[in-house]
């Protein structure tokens, strides 16, 4: 009998102890579950993390080259601004000079007795004329001064434009008070072709976009070669080369992005207006191009000039 109850008692301890260790268990795998899940949350924001320090990277990079393609803007910018300050000096240095000599003319003229009523009305129209060239100089000052702001808002959108295509296949620059755009033959063409590439098409669909807005200045296209000469079924020479490709451009800039043909004009230079030596690979490469040239109506430009002269004349 006691054997009975020590055996009943040790029984239930050992029940006892189970139910302890299986709650204690149960316990542990709650606590280890969530802790799993925390861990989960965790890597999730650190994922995302990462992803937002990537994009952020990317987004200081961007600005980056925005900054530097700003700073190349305002560095061209400043040295327009800077030549245009010395034209203007020397323009009116001209115009104190033409109106004192003009005043110590005057002051002469009141103090001579002798000179003949002639003499006299000649003098007054040397006056004249020194007055309204002096005008002149003033208007075309101003014209310049507005050519030279056109032609650097102008320079400015091309190379936002352009501005994800190599620089070694397109550059933009004002030279001799004219905005130049020059690109290199291996972008537009295949070698010894002069048939458009769908790149090239995509490039100068955005030179049109930007000359479209400026429907008062005129379009030269003008296809350069190298010395290396050329002779097929289609081509006679180089001069032939040069002629087709720029009207190839003239063709697309016309048909597929509608640039006014009527201010458009296409040319050849052939081999003769290299930028660089021939006898290198490189030189070669430079010299085979195609410029678009935006000119200032010509027409306008000799009116400008005739101006004084038929002024003198009335």
């Amino acid at each position: 009998m006691k054997n009975l109850k020590l055996f009943s008692l040790l029984f239930i301890l050992a029940l006892l102890s189970s139910c302890v260790s299986k709650k204690k268990f149960m316990e542990m795998q709650d606590s280890r579950d969530a802790a799993h899940k925390q861990y989960e949350t965790l890597k999730m924001q650190f994922d995302e993390c990462q992803s937002q320090a990537v994009r952020f990277q990317t987004n200081v990079e961007n600005l980056r080259n925005q900054l530097s393609l700003k700073d190349q803007e305002l560095a061209v910018s400043k040295n327009e601004t800077e030549n245009e300050r010395n034209r203007i000096r020397a323009l009116q240095e001209q115009i104190n000079y033409l109106q004192q000599s003009n005043t110590n003319l005057l002051d002469r003229l009141s103090d001579l007795s002798v000179v003949s009523k002639t003499g006299a009305e000649n003098i007054k129209k040397s006056l004249e004329t020194l007055s309204k060239q002096g005008d002149y100089i003033k208007q075309l000052n101003s014209s310049m001064q507005r050519k030279d702001s056109v032609n650097l808002v102008l320079v400015m959108n091309l190379k936002r434009s352009l501005s994800n295509i190599d620089d070694e296949d397109v550059t933009v620059e004002v030279k001799k008070g004219v905005v130049y755009i020059s690109l290199s033959d291996k972008m537009l063409f295949r070698s010894g072709s002069a048939v458009i590439n769908t790149r090239a098409e995509e490039v100068l669909g955005k030179i049109a976009k930007v000359v479209n807005d400026y429907k008062e200045l005129d379009i030269l296209v003008e296809g350069h070669t190298d010395t290396v000469p050329i002779r097929t079924a289609c081509l006679e020479d180089n001069w032939d080369l040069s002629v087709k490709r720029a009207t190839s451009v003239v063709r697309v800039l016309q048909k597929k992005y509608n640039v006014n043909p009527a201010r458009m004009t296409a040319g050849g230079r052939s081999q003769y207006i290299p930028k660089a030596d021939n006898n290198t690979e490189k030189g070669r490469s430079i010299n085979r191009r195609t410029e678009i040239i935006i000119l200032p109506k010509l027409d306008q430009f000799f009116e400008l000039l005739e101006a004084p002269t038929a002024d003198a004349g009335k």
